[in-house]
């Protein structure tokens, strides 16, 4: 972690308990283990985005632009 952020001393961290997170679960049972994009009218829905989503940022920013380009017929600039 020093790596990234130098002034960081073993003081400073707190250990924490793990938690809990909503889980998409489609209609036979089964886990969505990725995000879900689904379109209807005037509408882009982004489900099942966990977490480290942070770090996927960029490449789901592309993905939103791609389907509402798709969808909305929107210029991609």
């Amino acid at each position: 972690m020093q790596k990234l952020v130098p002034e960081i001393r073993a003081e400073d961290l707190v250990t924490g308990g793990s938690g809990v997170r909503a889980q998409a679960v489609l209609k036979d049972g089964s886990l969505v283990d990725d995000f879900k994009f689904a379109a209807s009218t005037n509408v882009l829905n982004v489900c099942n985005v966990p977490s480290p989503a942070a770090t996927a940022s960029l490449a789901i920013a592309r993905e939103i632009v791609q389907m509402a380009d798709k969808e909305f017929g929107l210029t991609q600039n």
